[in-house]
Order: C-alpha cells, then sequence, then structure tokens
C-alpha cells in the first residue's frame, strides 16, 4: 500500500474509522455507531454511545496543533461556556486526564492525534443569513472581549500569527522558483509583500487569542441561537485579523453580509483600527493561507483540486492588486 497521501478519499476514510473508534475508547467513549461527516484538512465522525450520546471525534490528520496547543484550544472552550453566553462544543477529557489520544495506526505507519467534543445540534450554517451573519459579529466580538481576560494555562500555548503563513511550510516559495503561467510568479510575490506590511501594521494592535477560521463550515444554527466549534486554527493574533478572515468568506454571501457581520460586531465592542488598504491585504493573505495549505495537505480530494486552486488563487490576487479590493468572485 502507498502513503497515506497516495490514497483515494474512500480507502483515507475506511483507514481512519478505526483509527477514531480507538482514540473515542483511549477518551472514554464507547462506541455503538460511527459515520464520517467531514474529510478535509482534518477528518470528523459522529460516534454515539450505547446510551445514544453523539459526539464529535476528530482525527487529525493534517492539523499543525501540537499536545500544548490542543489543551490551550479546549481550555479556552471550557473558559468560554463557562465565562460567557458563546455556545461551543466540551472536549472530552479522558481518563488519563487528557484531553486528546494519540492512535498507533501500523497499516499506515503513522500515528494519529485524536480528540472528542460533544455534538452540537443543528445544521452547519454554510453561506449565512443575515441574522447568521449578524450574530457572528456577536460571537466574534464577545469572543475577544473574553479573550482579553484570559490566557493559555501552565503546560499549553497557542501559536502566533504574525505573518501570512501563520508559521505553515512554505511550498508556494518553490512553485516561485519556477515560472508561472502569466506573471503569475510575479503576483505571488508583491501579494505576499502587501500582505507582510500589513500583518506588520495590524500587530501594533493589542494581540490576543483567536478563533481564526470563523466561516460557516465552522458554525451551527439551532432555535436562532449560533453556536461555534473547530478551534484547530486558535492562535494569537488581532482581532483585525479574526475579522479579515471572516470577511473573506463571508463577504461573496450577499449584499449585506459583510456590513451585519460588522454591525454585530459592533453592538459589543468597537471595530479595530486598521488602515483600509491593511485591512483588504489581510483579506486576501487568507487566499495565500489557503493556496498554500492545499499544496500541503494529504487528504486525497483537497491535493487533487491543489494545481487548479493555485491558478485561482493568482487571479484573485491579481485582481485585489488591480483594483485594491479582495473578492473571491471575478469579473468575467
Amino acid at each position: 500500500m502507498g502513503s497515506y497521501a497516495e490514497l483515494d478519499a474512500e480507502t483515507q476514510i475506511a483507514l481512519l474509522r478505526p483509527v477514531a473508534v480507538e482514540g473515542a475508547r483511549l477518551l472514554g467513549l464507547e462506541v455503538s455507531a460511527i459515520a464520517p461527516v467531514h474529510h478535509g484538512y482534518n477528518t470528523t465522525f459522529r460516534v454515539r454511545t450505547p446510551g445514544q450520546v453523539d459526539y464529535a471525534v476528530r482525527v487529525l490528520t493534517n492539523s499543525l496543533s501540537t499536545p500544548a496547543h490542543l489543551l490551550a484550544q479546549h481550555a479556552w472552550m471550557h473558559a468560554l461556556a463557562r465565562d460567557t453566553t458563546v455556545v461551543v462544543p466540551n472536549p472530552v477529557t479522558g481518563p488519563d486526564g487528557l484531553s486528546y489520544a494519540v492512535v498507533e495506526n501500523e497499516a499506515l505507519e503513522r500515528p494519529f492525534t485524536v480528540a472528542a467534543a460533544s455534538w452540537l445540534a443543528g445544521d452547519d450554517v454554510g453561506e449565512p443569513s443575515l441574522q447568521q451573519a449578524h450574530e457572528l459579529g456577536v460571537t466574534m466580538a464577545t469572543m475577544h472581549n473574553h479573550a482579553l481576560t484570559w490566557s493559555p494555562p501552565e503546560g499549553s500555548s497557542l501559536p502566533v500569527f504574525d505573518e501570512p503563513l501563520f508559521g505553515d511550510e512554505d511550498r508556494l516559495a518553490s512553485l516561485m522558483d519556477a515560472e508561472l503561467p502569466d506573471g503569475g510568479r510575479r503576483v505571488l510575490e508583491v501579494a505576499f509583500e502587501r500582505a507582510r506590511i500589513a500583518f506588520a501594521e495590524a500587530f501594533r494592535a493589542q494581540v490576543l487569542p483567536i478563533h481564526a477560521d470563523l466561516h460557516g463550515g465552522n458554525l451551527k444554527w439551532h432555535n436562532d441561537e449560533l453556536a461555534v466549534f473547530d478551534f484547530d486554527d486558535s492562535g494569537f493574533g488581532t482581532a483585525a485579523l479574526d475579522l479579515a478572515i471572516s470577511t473573506f468568506y463571508l463577504r461573496e454571501a450577499f449584499e449585506g453580509a459583510e456590513a451585519g457581520l460588522r454591525q454585530g460586531y459592533q453592538a459589543m465592542r468597537d471595530l479595530p483600527q486598521l488602515d483600509p488598504d491593511a485591512f483588504e491585504a489581510l483579506v486576501a493573505s487568507r487566499q495565500l493561507l489557503l493556496a498554500n495549505a492545499l499544496l500541503t495537505t494529504s487528504t486525497a480530494s483537497l491535493r487533487a483540486d491543489s494545481e487548479a486552486y493555485l491558478l485561482i488563487s493568482i487571479e484573485r490576487l491579481r485582481h485585489w492588486l488591480e483594483v485594491g479590493r479582495f473578492t473571491r468572485t471575478l469579473p468575467t
């Protein structure tokens, strides 16, 4: 059998299923039923116990989160549930007192880290409504207010997001050594340059723990209430960066969505002060991070899209550099 990255998606999921079951067992969960719900950057299964209680069990297939990062993520989730109105899943702590388990896998010749949390009711938000965009702003601002008074407990840590790739291996740089079509290399060089300047400007503000991935795929909606999950990308950044990341995804939803996000945020705290051009560079920097991440992923479906996504990324970044406003929907 080839390496994990060389397998097709169906085979990857099949091989990860027993990893999830064993990880759940190590975390103290007895599995009576299991089904895959998402196979992307990481792989999540819905697990049901004999008592008919559901959990989200995640196998960290691509995550860069260390054990110290996981402990901080889970501690923040517990603190948010305790101290605020933000709805988050409850991380599972195993009999050994840890909120993660490491599962060896002989077939794939590598260990996998597994984490679990309570299953959130409701549907994934996906493309948000105006009400949901507003509530996302309220929720983000509430998390930022809380983050000002919270820090990772002793023995845990979070990464610092002070540059566009968040510390990930720079695979785009190796591609730029070759000549990309239509001046793509120059587009990436200039985009990186402007993004780095914007990060430096943004980091003049207070640095605090941020979720760094608040989009519709990481939000649930139930009984007119928003819930937040997937803290795997959490780290120390600025409020403007968190807002820019959500803007990257929300801007294309519908006219007024971005305004709804900002209005919700402003209802709870002042909007971060940042030059508009620098903010646009933070929004555009998300495109750089995603294009780079697809070049490093081991997930079959994402790897298959990496080349096409790089070309789309270059065109989106080119348009931003030309007009000064980032958009994922390019004019025809």
